[in-house]
């Protein structure tokens, strides 16, 4: 979560699928208090504040406005947050579950970053990207789904080669008190 900012909120264009953050000191805010967005033109940031945009992916942005950290706006009027899950539903598959554990996980104060590049949906932090690689690799799996056992031994595999811990989190629908409840299966695996 970001720190809270008080009254102001924080201005962000939506463009297509992204969000961008023009002014580059907002920008550095929250990519420095909790690592949101990805500086443009600047793949891993040595240092936390920079002078260019910050592009949010949608995911982000939700939480973000959720929280009432940004003011979102689209050809200079307000996007509202139904609009702005509508727009993330299309382009996430089975997005509902998936911001269900970004929600959480954010909610508990851990970064989270797309996992794409781990063959996962969340590559999970700690302390954040620079700081440590992300110990944690995050598959979203519904919770009627299957998984096979050959499944889980790719992802295994995956995760010790890049050693980091492989978890499924099976998302559960809100709860009467309109609480989200997750479950989260950590893996470890042990040399024979």
């Amino acid at each position: 979560m970001v720190k809270n900012l008080g009254n102001k909120k924080i201005k962000v264009e939506l463009i297509d699928n992204f969000l961008v953050v023009w002014n580059p000191q907002d920008g550095s805010y929250l990519y420095k208090t909790a690592y949101y967005g990805k500086p443009l033109g600047i793949p891993k940031p040595k240092i936390p504040e920079f002078n260019v945009p910050l592009i949010l992916d949608l995911m982000e942005s939700l939480y973000l406005a959720e929280t009432g950290q940004i003011e979102i706006v689209e050809n200079k009027k307000p996007v509202s947050l139904k609009t702005l899950r509508k727009k993330a539903m299309q382009l996430y598959d089975e997005f509902e579950d998936k911001y269900a554990v970004y929600h959480d996980l954010r909610t508990n104060e851990l970064i989270v970053t797309p996992g794409i590049k781990f063959g996962c949906d969340f590559a999970v932090y700690k302390y954040g990207p620079g700081i440590e690689h992300a110990p944690y690799m995050v598959s979203v799996k519904p919770q009627n789904s299957t998984i096979s056992a050959t499944e889980i031994v790719k992802a295994g595999r995956l995760a010790t080669t890049v050693r980091k811990r492989f978890i499924i989190a099976i998302p559960n629908k809100k709860d009467e008190a309109g609480e989200t409840k997750n479950r989260y299966l950590i893996f470890k695996w042990f040399k024979a």
